[in-house]
């Protein structure tokens, strides 16, 4: 395969995301790069990213793939714009001690509504009202969140009737409810990679459930109303008319000013230390994974 790249950058210290479309992804001469159809490349710093987002158009080879791997970087298969998640892949995915530690929490009702009264905490910047259940939280976090999004639209002097989208069309929501699509699918992007860089299952949620992207939702939601979603409305005022893109941009300069990479993983350990049992040692007999980890490459070393 060539000569792979030196020391991948720890998750908090990479780009947040990329987004390719309309080419060959593969490794040449030990480069990640994009190939156009004119055979013009581009030079992708994979080790540098923490997702990168493969639009419609684009093809991958197993190199490439390995290569992603071998660097930690989270390959996301999304739809036009950006805005439906299909697949995912990152090596490793949840620890073993980490995952049983989440599902403890989650499959005990009690610990399970400690995790989401700091959840609720954390997002709205107050204790939960008092003696309420989880389906409780969910139902006045809803409505909080409806009209958070009212006070947005009248704020940026955008129409609203309510967060209205259809996933198995994109040109079917209005300009605002694709301006916010684009904006969470951004987030959620970064954040299932972060969830994945510290050992937990993306499945597990606790506000949410039933999902594969379950914990990515619910610990993306309690930031996202720090920046992308008001960006989403603030861009949706304007009528561009590429509203995905300008949204995309919007969402990399909001992650890079707020360091929410070296933010997200923090914010998972907080959340999940609200359930008051201790974190497990990792299993001493634990038998090393076949597929390869993200590891420092010091010695410059030729992998075939």
């Amino acid at each position: 395969m060539g000569w792979l790249p030196l020391s991948p950058l720890p998750m908090k210290d990479r780009t947040s995301m990329i987004f390719l479309e309309y080419g060959q992804v593969d490794v040449i001469d030990g480069a990640f790069v994009l190939v156009d159809k004119n055979g013009v490349r581009t030079h992708i710093p994979v080790g540098s990213v923490a997702c990168i987002m493969l639009e419609p158009g684009t093809r991958v080879s197993h190199a490439a793939i390995k290569l992603a791997a071998m660097t930690g970087t989270l390959l996301v298969w999304v739809g036009e714009a950006g805005v439906r998640l299909y697949a995912s892949g990152q090596p490793g995915g949840a620890r073993a001690d980490r995952l049983l530690y989440q599902a403890r929490l989650a499959l005990d009702e009690d610990l399970r509504l400690k995790v989401v009264r700091k959840m609720f905490e954390l997002r709205f910047g107050e204790p939960a009202p008092a003696r309420r259940s989880v389906e409780q939280l969910r139902g006045i976090e809803g409505a909080r969140v409806r009209e958070t999004y009212k006070l947005l639209a009248k704020r940026y002097g955008v129409k609203w009737q309510g967060r209205r989208y259809d996933p198995k069309d994109w040109e079917k929501g209005d300009v605002v409810n694709q301006c916010v699509s684009a904006a969470t699918s951004c987030l959620y992007g970064i954040t299932e990679a972060a969830v994945l860089a510290a050992g937990y299952a993306p499945a597990i949620g606790f506000v949410h459930s039933g999902k594969p992207l379950s914990f990515v939702y619910d610990i993306a939601d309690i930031i996202k109303f720090d920046g992308v979603v008001p960006a989403a409305f603030q861009i949706a005022a304007r009528h561009p008319l590429r509203p995905d893109k300008d949204v995309r941009l919007a969402c990399r300069d909001i992650f890079r000013s707020q360091k929410t990479l070296a933010r997200l993983i923090p914010l998972i350990e907080e959340v999940l230390a609200a359930g008051e049992i201790p974190l497990p040692e990792p299993f001493a007999d634990a038998q090393p994974p076949a597929i390869p980890e993200p590891v420092p490459l010091g010695d410059g070393g030729h992998r075939g």
